[in-house]
């Protein structure tokens, strides 16, 4: 067994500046007022975040790409059958993968239906123009409501999850994603954590940079 490491930069700070983003985010949305301001600015950074994550899943480290923790039906039964190899181990399990992508995908959603929300009093999301009245209504009950409600069950399970394998198993995955590292066989090929992986992430958190912009100027678009 060593010290491996298997969360690179990028994905550590994706994941801690993502906490404190949607921390943000509910503090702000049930505030209301002036908070709105900072709720349209932090629902902005989520979904640069999203965006980037789902590149980086597809070129980031080793162990952040969604291919290396994907929990397909092979990796779901050797983990349920105490079979798992320490590859399946490394990143994500199988049942945690099942939470990290619920919670990407409820925060998709989330991102979505702000973006065509409307309170009836003073804000209103930068694509409400281009969707129907109905749409409208039916993305804002969604985002002030059911979405809310599904984002903070998936924190807390996620927290106790996170407590359970620090007190039942000695998994402290906290450390982990705070310094990156895991004690795992030899045999496990660490994440690469380079310079040139870190240039590799500004390069990504441009182009999702950029993504968030063109979405947001569609509602400014005259057709």
């Amino acid at each position: 067994m060593k010290s491996i490491r298997i969360w690179d930069l990028p994905t550590r700070l994706f994941h801690w500046l993502l906490a404190l983003a949607v921390i943000g985010l509910l503090i702000t949305g049930n505030v209301g007022g002036d908070a709105m301001n900072w709720h349209f600015r932090l629902g902005y950074t989520v979904f640069g975040l999203l965006a980037f994550r789902l590149i980086w899943g597809l070129i980031g480290g080793r162990w952040s790409r969604f291919t290396s923790f994907f929990p397909t039906p092979a990796r779901l039964v050797r983990y349920l059958r105490g079979q798992a190899t320490p590859e399946d181990l490394a990143g994500h399990n199988p049942l945690g993968a099942f939470s990290v992508l619920a919670m990407l995908l409820v925060l998709a959603a989330q991102v979505a239906s702000g973006l065509v929300s409307d309170d009836q009093i003073a804000f209103a999301g930068p694509l409400t123009s281009l969707v129907s009245g109905n749409t409208v209504g039916f993305a804002s009950g969604y985002h002030k409501d059911i979405g809310q409600w599904l984002i903070i069950a998936l924190i807390v399970l996620h927290v106790l999850a996170i407590l359970f394998y620090w007190l039942a198993k000695k998994n402290n995955l906290f450390k982990s994603m705070l310094g990156g590292d895991k004690t795992l066989p030899a045999t496990v090929e660490p994440a690469h954590d380079t310079f040139g992986t870190r240039v590799k992430a500004l390069v990504a958190i441009a182009v999702a940079a950029g993504i968030v912009y063109w979405v947001i100027q569609l509602g400014n678009t005259t057709f």
